[in-house]
């Protein structure tokens, strides 16, 4: 197949037609274009999962992912009637963008003909914006830090949540961290849940002072420590989607962990080679993961204990 000659594929009712598709995207790997629509077919559940109802940052790589990176929140002109959106409000500019709102897997396979990679989408849904229903738990390692001690520290958050009476839903970031996304009754706005998601960073470093950082300024922190990012819930944050592939030669994909997988999965290994045959034996570990949502009452009353305003 020759890279201009464009296919169609057929999603759910829809048909997608994908030009360029033996275009090479990974060069690492060798993936095409073509190869990451396919991956995206074969994890569609999941996807879609992950990103419902939710304003939705496009990465888009129109060269493959050695080339230039565009970061793309308005959806162009000329989308098909049949894509979603939602408005979202900047006020630092006073401007909105209508963004990607998936709800159905051909959304996601019009993204990649537009050369999209990655899929960051927000922690709050279309019905309202300005309320988060999801927490999300980001254990940055320094770059002195290796994984064992990432994987320790994610323990650790696991064993507060569950003090907490919370379930925290574990993935790989698809570069050396991990991340813990947590469903949250939609009741607070960007400014609490980032209060909350500071508390809760911040036991985490009392119970493992020598692994934890919460400092703000990276020129303070341990170079050996996980950082427990809590400003990934500050509005207009986006981290990586659970299954979204990232922009880099290797192909990583930000895979969805069960716990007891967390200290024998190693991120590099999952890809857009493997994670298909994974999903297809296990099917979407994070599929309960809409069906409870947790109060933050008690983390903002830590917050408030700590003297925490931010």
């Amino acid at each position: 197949m020759g890279t201009d000659d464009a296919v169609e594929l057929d999603v759910g009712d829809r048909t997608v037609r994908l030009t360029h598709p033996g275009r090479v995207y990974f060069p690492a790997r060798g993936e095409t274009k073509l190869d990451l629509a396919r991956y995206y077919l074969a994890v569609g559940e999941g996807i879609v999962r992950a990103l419902y109802e939710r304003p939705c940052m496009m990465h888009r790589f129109p060269s493959g992912v050695a080339g230039e990176k565009v970061h793309q929140k308005r959806v162009p002109r000329g989308a098909p009637p049949w894509l979603e959106t939602v408005r979202v409000h900047f006020p630092r500019y006073d401007r909105t963008a209508d963004e990607l709102c998936v709800t159905e897997l051909a959304h996601v396979l019009w993204a990649v003909q537009m050369s999209t990679v990655e899929f960051h989408p927000w922690n709050s849904r279309r019905a309202d914006t300005e309320r988060p229903d999801e927490w999300r738990i980001d254990l940055d390692p320094m770059p002195e830090c290796g994984l064992d001690r990432v994987r320790r520290v994610a323990h650790v958050a696991h064993e507060v949540l569950t003090e907490l009476g919370m379930r925290g839903w574990p993935k790989t970031s698809g570069g050396r961290g991990l991340h813990i996304f947590v469903r949250i009754e939609p009741r607070w706005d960007f400014a609490d849940v980032r209060r909350a998601a500071h508390a809760f960073a911040v036991e985490v470093e009392r119970r493992a002072p020598a692994d934890v950082t919460t400092r703000w300024w990276r020129r303070d922190r341990d170079p050996a420590a996980v950082f427990v990012d809590y400003n990934q819930n500050a509005r207009d944050h986006t981290v990586a989607a659970a299954y979204s592939v990232r922009g880099v030669p290797e192909a990583t994909v930000s895979t969805p962990l069960r716990w007891d997988e967390v200290d024998d999965v190693h991120p590099r290994d999952c890809t857009i080679e493997t994670v298909p045959a994974r999903f297809a034996e296990l099917g979407d570990v994070h599929q309960g993961i809409d069906h409870l949502a947790h109060p933050l009452d008690e983390l903002l009353a830590w917050a408030d204990r700590d003297g925490l305003d931010t």
